[in-house]
Order: C-alpha cells, then sequence, then structure tokens
C-alpha cells in the first residue's frame, strides 16, 4: 500500500473520534513525515509514541486527541508490533519485577536526576495523584492528599507507620510533622533515598534504600503510595502479604493505586520502553485475588478524574522549567516527558485509567470502618 493509502487508512481510523490529519481543532494531528502512516498503522502506540518523539508529528493539545482516541476506543484498532508482542510473551514467562530487576527499573525512571523532579513536582516532591476537593493549586492538592491519607489510617501521634515505595518522603515527612507519626520509608531508588533523607532530617523518620519484600517488622499501620503500580501481577500476593506481615492485628493498610478497567499482564508498550519498565497498572480482578485470605476490604475510593489536573500541572511546571534542565536532557527527551505527561493526562480524563485508595485490615474492623472523604 502507498503513502496516500496509508493516509487514507490513518484518516479512517482517527475519524471515529473526530480527529482530522491537518485539520484545525487543537486535538488533530500535524503531520510532517508520511512515514508516520506506516510507522502507526503496524507498531501502535510504540510507533504512535516514537514517532512524536522523533518530530514526525504535532498536536497542539495531545491530552485532548488522546482523551477523544481512548473515548473512540480507537487504540483496540491499532496493531501493536512484534516489540509489543514480545514484551507480553516475555512477561508471562519471567518475572518481570523480581528483586533483581527492581533496582535497575527504578534506577531508568526515578534516578534520572532530583532536579528534574523538584522543578516538575510540588513542594513536597509527591509523585502520584493529588486530591483537588477544595484545592486550587498542586501544592494544596498534595497536602488534601497526605492529609486524607492520615485520616484513613486513624494515624495517631506516637504511631509507627511503614511506607512502601517512599519516593523522596512527601508522606513520612508529613505524617511526621502533622501527625506526630514516627515512619520508616524503603525504597530502591538511591537518588530518592539520597534527597529525602535531607528533607526529612531532624524528624522521627527513617528512609532506607531497601526491598519492600526484605522488611519484617511490626507497625501499627502501614501505607503504599504509587507502588503497586511497579510491582507487577506475579507479585501482588507477596506484596499484600508483605504488607499483611508488617501490620498489627488493629492496624490498617491504605494502598493507593493507579488501577486499569481490564487485567493485563504487560504495560503499555511507549510506557514500558521508555517510562516505567516493567510496569503493570493493576485491575480490581487481579489485587481482588491476592487480597483473598490476607486482607478486608474496608474502604475502595475513586478519584481518578483528579489525576488529569494533577498531570497538567505536572506539565506546566516542567515546561515553564525546561529553560533550567535543556542542557542536561535534550529535545528529544523534551518530547518524550511532555507526551508521557499530557497523554496521562488524556487517559484519566477519559476514565481508561483510575486512581484507587483501597483501606485494608487483617481481620476486619469490629463494627465496621466509617470511610473518609
Amino acid at each position: 500500500m502507498g503513502t496516500p493509502g496509508l493516509q487514507q487508512s490513518v484518516a479512517k481510523v482517527l475519524a471515529a473520534a473526530d480527529v482530522k490529519i491537518n485539520g484545525p481543532d487543537p486535538w488533530d494531528l500535524q503531520v510532517h513525515d508520511t512515514r508516520f502512516y506506516k510507522r502507526v498503522l503496524t507498531q501502535g502506540t510504540l510507533g504512535l509514541g516514537e514517532s512524536y518523539m522523533d518530530g514526525w508529528w504535532d498536536c497542539e493539545r495531545i491530552d485532548a486527541f488522546i482523551f477523544r482516541a481512548l473515548r473512540a476506543n480507537l487504540y483496540q484498532q491499532a496493531a501493536f508490533g512484534w516489540k509489543a508482542v514480545l514484551q507480553t510473551l516475555l512477561a508471562r514467562l519471567l518475572n518481570m519485577q523480581a528483586k533483581g530487576k527492581a533496582v535497575r527499573n527504578a534506577q531508568r525512571h526515578y534516578d534520572i536526576g532530583n532536579n528534574l523532579y523538584q522543578l516538575m513536582l510540588d513542594k513536597r516532591m509527591t509523585y502520584s495523584c493529588g486530591y483537588w476537593k477544595g484545592a486550587d493549586t498542586l501544592d494544596q492538592a498534595q497536602e488534601n492528599k497526605l492529609d486524607l491519607i492520615c485520616r484513613k489510617i486513624r494515624l495517631q501521634p506516637g504511631q509507627r507507620v511503614l511506607d512502601i515505595g517512599c519516593g523522596w518522603g512527601s508522606f513520612a515527612k508529613f505524617a511526621a510533622e502533622k501527625y506526630g507519626a514516627e515512619v520508616v520509608g524503603v525504597t530502591v531508588s538511591k537518588e530518592q533515598v539520597e534527597l529525602g533523607r535531607q528533607l526529612c532530617k531532624g524528624l522521627p523518620v527513617e528512609l532506607r534504600l531497601q526491598d519492600y519484600r526484605d522488611v519484617n517488622e511490626q507497625f501499627d499501620h502501614v501505607v503504599s503510595v504509587g507502588m503497586a503500580e511497579h510491582v507487577g501481577y506475579k507479585n501482588h500476593r507477596t506484596y499484600l502479604e508483605t504488607a499483611a506481615r508488617c501490620l498489627k492485628d488493629n492496624g490498617l493498610f491504605l494502598l493507593h493505586t493507579i488501577g486499569v478497567n481490564y487485567s493485563r499482564t504487560s504495560a503499555d508498550p511507549f510506557t514500558n520502553t521508555y517510562i516505567f519498565p516493567n510496569c503493570l497498572i493493576p485491575s480490581v480482578k487481579q489485587l481482588g485475588a491476592a487480597m483473598e485470605h490476607v486482607f478486608v476490604a474496608e474502604d475502595w475510593h475513586n478519584f481518578g478524574p483528579d489525576y488529569d489536573p494533577t498531570l497538567l500541572a505536572w506539565f506546566q511546571n516542567f515546561d515553564t522549567s525546561w529553560g533550567q534542565l535543556q542542557g542536561s536532557y535534550g529535545e528529544r527527551f523534551y518530547r518524550m516527558w511532555k507526551y508521557y505527561l499530557l497523554s496521562s493526562a488524556g487517559s484519566f480524563r477519559a476514565r481508561h485509567n483510575q486512581l484507587w485508595q483501597i483501606v485494608l485490615s487483617r481481620q476486619g474492623i469490629p463494627g465496621g470502618y466509617e470511610p473518609v472523604r
């Protein structure tokens, strides 16, 4: 099939989402290189993202384009290419999030430079969805989220909390400052631990460079924010059993994770290749199966639409700060990161992805648990 035929094929697919090639609307694609058509038809989402990184097309509002594409189920019509098939097979055959791989996975995303995240995130460096109820700024939305977690686990002064996947210690610092808690946080990112220890200096906070599977202590409560996406479906049971092992009988475990509407065993090819290596967003079915005989689900709160403004705020910060980052990262990284943040915003807006906060207890709260919002 020649270029005109390939272009017509792509245009026909896009038309279902009211997206045009070289059209006037902000969600329309402006194609600069005709090789784009074959690449996206044969390589699907990976080809779409890579061709954007290569400058073959532009779009004034990538988030609006992705929103329309997902609402119209265009991704189901796209081929995935041999790389995606290979990734799916490997994920089924191997444990892509085993201990030996966890550190390398983290290094490829979280260890690419603290300066990038300091400029992109809120003042507490909270790299997860904010809670925008009553908030006008990213800083307030993240304060709201951290406070919501503390209230959901009924945190009291002097209680000891384990934070699995602690990042730069934003929850640990908040819980210690605002609630008088003692917090142990674990991560496999060296960059996060180094900066996090500086940020939490003088507080009853211990940040460890440690795999979550190696923690074997008792805590009043356990939290895990934005970590389950890196665990992998083959490790969900181990992850939850670790949390249960470390939780006192009357304690609460708050699991904050992105969720997907159907079960998968491998990630989106573009995300897996360039953004979060070997990540896997869990489904209700996958988490539910792993919880059996381990936890009682006390509350399941979905505020996925709040990730849309969170991601847009991150992009605004990143875009505004690009002059300070350009020398270290280069133009192709800028396009990659822009595509990652804005396509993710469109995905949450389309309700393709969710954000769940799940409150779990070991044996059930006597008399029941009163949900906190």
